[in-house]
Order: C-alpha cells, then sequence, then structure tokens
C-alpha cells in the first residue's frame, strides 16, 4: 500500500507516480525537504520519518545524502538536521530568473497603498499556497506572512482563486484531496466556501474569503492562467474586518484587482 502523504504530494502536483519515467527516489529525497515546512528548524530521522511516512533507515540514507549535496546540514549537538544553503541557492534562482515577480511587484505596491491593504501573489504548493511576493499596506495591521510563506487552499482568497481557475476535472481531484487532509468537522465548511468561490469567479471575475481564514481578515482574490494554460498564478488583497467591506470589496478591490492581473498578464505575454 502506497504512503497516503506520497499520494497527496505526487498527486496534488498533477504527477502520475505510476509512470515509467517516475523516479520515486527523487520524490521521496522531496518529500524529507518539504517535511521542513511546518515551522520547526531542526528535525531528526524519527521526526522526519514519523511526517514523511517513510521507513526510519530509508530517512537516515536520505538525510545522509542530502547533507553531502548541501540541501541538509548536521548538527552532532542535537543529532538533528536543518536546511542547507543549497536550498536558499534554488529558491534564490528562481526568484531572480522568474519575471513576473518583478514586473508585478511595482503594481501590487500601487494597489497595496491604494487599498491600505496587503496584496499578495502566490502558487500553488501542493495542497498550499506559496507566497511569491507580499506588499503591506496598512502600517497599523502587518499581516505576519512573508515571501516563502504558505497559507491553506481552502479557506483564503489566493487558493480559492486558484482553485476556481482550475478546469472540472482537477477541481474534482483537488477537492478530493483537500477531503482527505481535511478534519472532518470542517469539511462542509471548507467546501461549502470553495464551491461559492467558484461560482463568484464565474460572476464577478473574482472570488472572496470573508473571514474564512482568518475571522479578523477579508479578503478578494482573482487568478491568472499562463497563455498555455500550462501554470496557475494567484494574486489577492488581504485586510482589516473593520476597513475591508465585502461592498468594497465588489466595487473597488476586487475591479482593481482584475486589472492589475490583466496588467501583469499583458506585460509577461502571459509567459510565465
Amino acid at each position: 500500500m502506497g504512503n497516503p502523504r506520497r499520494e497527496i504530494d505526487t498527486f496534488s502536483r498533477g504527477v502520475d507516480a505510476d509512470h515509467p519515467q517516475f523516479v520515486s527516489a527523487v520524490a521521496r529525497a522531496f518529500s524529507v525537504l518539504r517535511c521542513f515546512e511546518h515551522g520547526e528548524q531542526y528535525l531528526g530521522n524519527q521526526d522526519i520519518a514519523r511526517r514523511s511516512g517513510l521507513p526510519k533507515p530509508t530517512v537516515s540514507r536520505f538525510t545522509f545524502t542530502l547533507s553531502a549535496l548541501g540541501y541538509l546540514n548536521y548538527s552532532a549537538e542535537r543529532e538533528k538536521y536543518c536546511l542547507g544553503t543549497a536550498v536558499l541557492s534554488l529558491s534564490h534562482a528562481f526568484m531572480k530568473n522568474n519575471d513576473v515577480v518583478s514586473i508585478a511587484r511595482p503594481l501590487m505596491r500601487e494597489l497595496a497603498d491604494h487599498t491600505q491593504a496587503a496584496v499578495m501573489l502566490g502558487a500553488a504548493d501542493g495542497l498550499r499556497m506559496v507566497l511569491l511576493e507580499i506588499c503591506q499596506g496598512d502600517a497599523m495591521f502587518q499581516l505576519k506572512l512573508e515571501v516563502g510563506s504558505r497559507v491553506p487552499h481552502g479557506t483564503t482568497a489566493l487558493g480559492r482563486a486558484d482553485l476556481a481557475a482550475r478546469p472540472q476535472a482537477v477541481f474534482d481531484a483537488r477537492m478530493q484531496e483537500l477531503e482527505r487532509e481535511c478534519a472532518p468537522g470542517d469539511w462542509p465548511r471548507i467546501r461549502s466556501g470553495i464551491q461559492r468561490a467558484r461560482q463568484d469567479y464565474e460572476n464577478y471575475g473574482f472570488c472572496f474569503s470573508l473571514g474564512d481564514w482568518n475571522p479578523e481578515i477579508f479578503a478578494v482574490g482573482v487568478p491568472m492562467v499562463s497563455a498555455d494554460r500550462a501554470r496557475v498564478l494567484a494574486f489577492n488583497c488581504s485586510g482589516r474586518v473593520s476597513t475591508m467591506t465585502r461592498e468594497k470589496l465588489m466595487q473597488d478591490f476586487g475591479p482593481r484587482l482584475v486589472n492589475l492581473r490583466n496588467r501583469v498578464f499583458e506585460l509577461t505575454e502571459g509567459r510565465f
């Protein structure tokens, strides 16, 4: 029987783990690295085995190899691992060579200043959204997020915008994966919010998260699909409930976010 975590990680990226060219060892190595996304700086082999679902002897071989390559660092004092500088070099190369971020940044800054809210650009990473850029516009209410932060797919405007743009078959598959990850008691509410967001996107061109992720935050989101339809990014605008009403999102912030998306798409010619 396959490891549930591995099945979720590969499937949620549109990967066919049964494909003859799929190298399971590579997938497992990356599942080890992904264990460090949960907040702790240092993890031992036992921690990684528990989080990845891999056998501890397998984890030991992967952590040794990844350390030799610089993707992990080993602390003899703690007898645990942390991420190595090779991971940072990959992320730096990604950001440096990703024109869409540099193109979007000044437009996001302008919208953040106008809305006095946080404007974000994100992309799907498994069953989360990872932030590629964030511009804070409210000096009195700064979201504790930064580039590289991951937020939920199902309750945020960013994640719902991504889901709203997916073809029906991909959307249905993502919903199944999200349901498996979600606490049973929470799923009906989350499913309803996602389905409503998909309908809102059809009706208005953008979707909402009205206190669903954080009761203090209202947000609007919009997807951006590449010209070849191979990639989906998403923008959102998030701010305090006290200053961001649904009417304001509908009449002002949502349309402005759509305009921002359209401008970025035009400037990149849909290639990102």
